[in-house]
């Protein structure tokens, strides 16, 4: 079984769309078609309005994975603000060659937004709001062949770029004062750590239904191996100071990855690994290797630079091979 996570950047339709779909396709769906997964998690699918329908639809990534494996496959996607149709931008979905027999998102289920206290914003200095998350988290459960489900979780959370304060941006990288902008980023920091936290508990909850969960965490992170963001979802055994919790602990599955090989983003020069497949102990013992295919990876922010939007991604696939028994 070979499960992959891959950011498509913002994949969507003209107007919206800096770069033609068709253009992104030519460059898109071979590195699809080398990722050859059996369950595929995307993230930042963008949703498009079709004539007669009153919510958006996945247009964008239809049109993408025509004439591919993927387009018969069993597909779970998160939902709009209504809780139907699509959001306007950054969707997960997940893909899946085996059936999807249950669906679940989970936002603000088992940890409630932060309140924080307006510190430089121009209104709202002194005024509490709640600090929402910018997407849920996507569970779905995956029938195996032989019998039996694997847990899979979807995970994007948030980048590290300030988050908007009222009143102290100048542009969209602009601030109008090192506080505000100093604000900003912890908000971000914030919202990521949190998420992260709703993410253990998530796997706490699948683990107290059955120990033995096989479980699989794929996504874009935002973040590197050690940081707390990793360490809050992963809750190793020397960071929880209890042996008899090491069962419940994740295993970061790339640091399997050769350290020079071992990057899904470049940023001005910087070889960055914030694209990670995280594995429960039992489905630990199913995984055999795993690969990330950055050979074509541009600098994402040499091309930020010169205006350039990539027909590609400016993240690279990650792909995990598992040995389930006969799949066929």
């Amino acid at each position: 079984m070979r499960l992959a996570t891959f950011n498509l950047e913002s994949l969507d339709l003209g107007p919206k769309a800096q770069v033609a779909l068709e253009t992104r396709a030519a460059v898109l769906r071979p590195a699809l078609e080398r990722v050859a997964a059996d369950i595929l998690c995307l993230q930042e699918v963008n949703g498009q309005h079709l004539p007669g329908k009153a919510e958006r639809q996945l247009i964008a990534l239809e049109r993408l994975l025509e004439g591919t494996p993927y387009q018969h496959y069993a597909r779970a996607t998160t939902t709009g603000p209504s809780g139907r149709g699509v959001a306007d931008v950054h969707n997960l979905v997940t893909l899946s060659r085996f059936a999807i027999v249950g669906r679940r998102e989970v936002l603000h289920e088992l940890v409630p937004p932060p309140m924080h206290t307006g510190l430089t914003a121009q209104p709202g200095r002194g005024e509490q709001a709640p600090v929402r998350f910018d997407r849920p988290l996507l569970l779905t459960e995956i029938a195996l062949p032989r019998g039996g489900t694997v847990a899979v979780i979807n995970a994007h959370l948030r980048a590290p770029l300030a988050s908007p304060v009222a009143g102290q941006k100048t542009g969209p990288f602009s601030w109008r004062s090192t506080g505000g902008w100093a604000e900003g980023f912890f908000l971000s920091a914030l919202k990521r750590e949190a998420q992260a936290l709703e993410l253990r508990l998530l796997v706490e909850q699948l683990l107290a239904r059955d120990p033995a969960r096989l479980i699989a965490v794929a996504g874009d992170f935002n973040a590197e191996d050690y940081g707390p963001t990793l360490r809050l979802a992963i809750a190793a055994e020397e960071d929880v100071g209890a042996s008899e919790l090491a069962a419940h602990s994740l295993v970061v599955l790339d640091r399997a990855i050769a350290a020079d090989r071992r990057w899904s983003v470049l940023h001005h020069g910087r070889a960055q690994m914030l694209d990670h497949i995280l594995a429960s102990r039992t489905l630990y013992g199913h995984f055999r290797r795993i690969e990330v295919h950055n050979e074509g990876l541009g600098d994402e922010a040499l091309g930020y630079g010169k205006a350039i939007h990539s027909a590609a991604s400016y993240h690279a696939p990650v792909v995990a091979e598992f040995e389930m028994g006969d799949m066929d």
